[in-house]
């Protein structure tokens, strides 16, 4: 076994340390649950007559038998979001599974599954964020029968993962498997997608030469095949144990995507006939850092700068950007995966994907070896891929060198010496920038301030030709507190096609853009947000602003008594658009949620 190296020990010992209480304190309030014995057993005759009363008489003979075991189902499952339709028949098959192992399995609850691709620029994008809240929540309510002795989640993008497994780690007593179901085919190529979207941005082509492009990239079942958070979930959910290995990036609706959810069901009534390992036990202190690894390696979603915290303190355990900061410092980069590149999910799965990737960080120490996951306890799984032969799943190892270089290498020729993800500090607080997808010229921005106040009004002064000059677009009141900190895509190409004319711009939010964060640098989720009176809420039009990736600060190059002296009041809160899409609802959540680095959301974890 390789000797994990020193810096990521440190790394994780601080976490441990820092966490010592709240991690036992989480300990201690699901204790009583793994005393309970399996479900058939907790539950009163009334109880459990209510809870197998709808099922065919043969899983009631199953459920009441000695060693029956009962495993409940959570899907995101909608027909409108591409990546949740395959799971419409996961639950007859995962039903099917447990059957032939002598068990159960019933669909404990759903959870909603909203499409931040969808709801770009528009109203409900207010609602993304604190969706993964109310998933949670929702996991929680369809685990509360307390009628199941294991769990299987199925959900793929966004906010949905990091809530499932929010939710799900109340009942850390069960074990739980993520099930994926893929992405999508290879269509239209990101670099093509990207140029036709520069064009309608400068008013090139029009509306139906853009939704050709559009629909020719984004064009069936499965996940959109750039790297963005739904990606970089599946990513970090087998680096952290919790997938069937190798079972992140094969595409739906395929005979091995079929086997390894089966595969997935026997091994959840595996571990739930066993009873002493739960989600608890494999998500410790390891795990996360682990995923944290994955995610600089690959140049993942900004968006897990929010989600890793969250989920970490559902967990008992208490991160910061400094972990992620300092864990980017000694992880290489190893994938070129749009948008850090040209390449999609499927051509980096091809080229060697997941366990090429987890053999060269383990090969270097880059990876807490003696984890305990789904499969068991170590990673050699992860070091393989399945195949489908004569109808059974068998795996091999995977390849020892990249099949394109381009897209994938080994730590003896990295993209870059360090991770994706860069924490910057300053004057103006905290913020993350991508720099994955950044050419090391851009990386550093010396300009002066325009405010906005909404993507709008940046989308409006850029097609009036008001833009084009070196400027850093300050884009504020974007975060959990004033708006539900929606993603800013609308910027992106206006930005793309700035830089291209030779501009030096950069963006500076309190608000994100996620994993599609792509060329243009920017400091996202600022905190504390303008909506709390942070600095950002003093900046002013004129404002020279210096972003540097390469030493890792953001600051106003502004006289400090001068900067300390003016008044957030003088920047209020942009009014909202109509119309409401239901955001009023939500007027809980913004007045409650916590800052950006601390997961941006409202549960009390």
């Amino acid at each position: 076994m390789t000797k994990t190296h020193a810096r990521l020990v440190e790394v994780t010992e601080r976490i441990i340390a820092r966490s010592d209480q709240t991690r036992r304190d989480f300990l201690d309030r699901i204790a009583p649950a793994r005393k309970a014995g399996r479900a058939s057993e907790r539950l009163s005759c009334g109880n459990f007559a209510h809870a197998i009363a709808a099922g065919p008489a043969s899983d009631k003979i199953l459920q009441r038998s000695a060693d029956g075991v009962n495993i409940g189902i959570v899907t995101a499952y909608n027909d409108m979001l591409s990546a949740h339709q395959p799971f419409a028949d996961y639950p007859d098959i995962i039903k099917d599974e447990a059957r032939r192992n002598k068990a159960t399995a019933q669909v404990a609850g759903g959870v909603p599954a909203m499409c931040d691709g969808v709801t770009q620029g528009r109203g409900g994008m207010e609602l993304s964020l604190f969706s993964r809240d109310v998933i949670a929540l929702s996991t929680a309510l369809a685990l509360s029968h307390d009628a199941f002795d294991g769990v299987l989640a199925l959900g793929v993008c966004d906010k949905i993962v990091p809530g499932l497994v929010m939710g799900a780690l109340s009942f850390g007593h069960l074990p739980l498997l993520l099930v994926p179901a893929g992405p999508m085919p290879s269509g239209l190529p990101n670099k093509e997608k990207s140029a036709v979207r520069a064009l309608f941005a400068e008013g090139k082509i029009g509306r139906a030469e853009l939704l050709d492009a559009e629909s020719a990239s984004y064009h069936g079942p499965g996940t959109c095949t750039f790297y963005g958070t739904a990606n970089s979930n599946q990513m970090l959910m087998e680096m952290m144990g919790l997938h069937i290995p190798g079972a992140a990036f094969g595409n739906p609706g395929t005979p091995l995507r079929e086997a390894l959810t089966r595969q997935a069901t026997r091994r959840a009534v595996e571990l739930a006939r066993q009873g002493h390992v739960g989600l608890a036990d494999m998500l410790d202190a390891r795990a996360f850092v682990n995923g944290i690894v994955g995610l600089m390696a690959t140049g993942g979603s900004t968006n897990h700068a929010l989600h890793i915290p969250a989920m970490a303190a559902a967990a008992g355990y208490r991160i910061d950007w400094d972990d992620l900061a300092d864990i980017s410092a000694i992880t290489p980069l190893l994938t070129r995966i749009y948008p850090n590149g040209d390449a999609d999910v499927n051509q980096f799965h091809a080229a060697g994907g997941m366990a090429l990737l987890c053999r060269e960080l383990s090969q270097c120490g880059l990876l807490h070896q003696d984890v305990l996951t789904v499969a068991g306890r170590g990673i050699d799984d992860w070091l393989s891929e399945p195949f489908l032969i004569d109808g059974q799943i068998e795996r091999r190892a995977g390849v020892t060198q990249s099949l394109e270089r381009d897209i994938l290498r080994g730590t003896d020729d990295p993209f870059d010496t360090q991770g994706g993800l860069k924490v910057l500090t300053g004057n103006l607080g905290r913020s993350i920038i991508k720099v994955s997808a950044v050419a090391q010229q851009h990386r550093v921005v010396e300009a002066p301030a325009i405010i906005f106040e909404d993507q709008a009004a940046f989308v409006k002064e850029f097609q009036q030709g008001n833009l084009n000059r070196d400027f850093i677009a300050v884009l504020r009141f974007q975060g959990p507190g004033a708006n539900g900190m929606p993603e800013l895509h609308s910027l992106s190409p206006a930005l793309g096609v700035l830089m291209d004319r030779g501009f030096k711009v950069a963006l500076v939010t309190d608000g994100r853009m996620s994993g599609a964060s792509g060329k243009t640098p920017a400091a996202l989720h600022v905190t504390p947000e303008a909506n709390v009176g942070g600095p950002i809420a003093r900046l002013r039009n004129g404002d020279v602003i210096r972003l540097d990736a390469d030493v890792g600060t953001l600051n106003a190059l502004i006289d400090e008594n001068e900067f300390a002296a003016r008044e957030s009041g003088d920047a209020p809160a942009p009014k909202r658009r109509e119309p409401d899409l239901g955001r009023h609802l939500f007027r809980l959540f913004r007045g409650s949620a916590t800052s950006a680095e601390s997961g941006g959301g409202v549960l009390d974890l």
